[in-house]
């Protein structure tokens, strides 16, 4: 086996060593050579062409829309067939260790939790004005 030295982290081959050890050098050798972003590994590379070309060869077999990939573990979730697919199962599998109020995407349990914590990460740069949410901080921008 092949273990990695930053966290004990055990590989069977020394390539899915190399790759891993990127995560703790933040290396990202593989560049997109039409806008300049880099990622660890070339799949990543791969997928990220497709936001280029357009291209989306996965759909939802219940409504047609289409997406750039299967499942998402690295990039947005509006290119992710399985996150979409819990509009139509109903799955909720974030939950608030708060309140107990159930979420289909880990980043709308992230937005909700702002409401226990009263975080405001969104300022405005012109009044100092924080919000929640960007969206509602972008809103606000337009009363300038």
């Amino acid at each position: 086996p092949f273990v990695c030295p930053e966290c004990g982290k055990s590989f069977r081959q020394k390539p899915n060593l190399i790759t891993h050890r990127r995560i703790h050098t933040g290396e990202r050798p593989f560049s997109c050579f039409l806008c300049g972003r880099s990622f660890n590994q070339k799949t990543n590379l791969v997928t990220h062409y497709r936001v280029h070309t357009g291209e989306r060869p996965f759909a939802c077999a219940q409504c047609g829309k289409r997406f750039t990939q299967k499942t998402n573990l690295r990039f947005s979730l509006k290119t992710n067939l399985a996150t979409h697919q819990r509009i139509h199962t109903g799955e909720r599998p974030f939950t608030c260790g708060v309140c107990g109020r159930r979420f289909n995407q880990k980043g709308n349990l992230v937005t909700h939790y702002r409401v226990h914590t009263g975080e405001r990460p969104f300022a405005c740069a012109q009044c100092g004005k924080r919000f929640a949410q960007k969206p509602n901080l972008l809103a606000h921008q337009k009363t300038h």
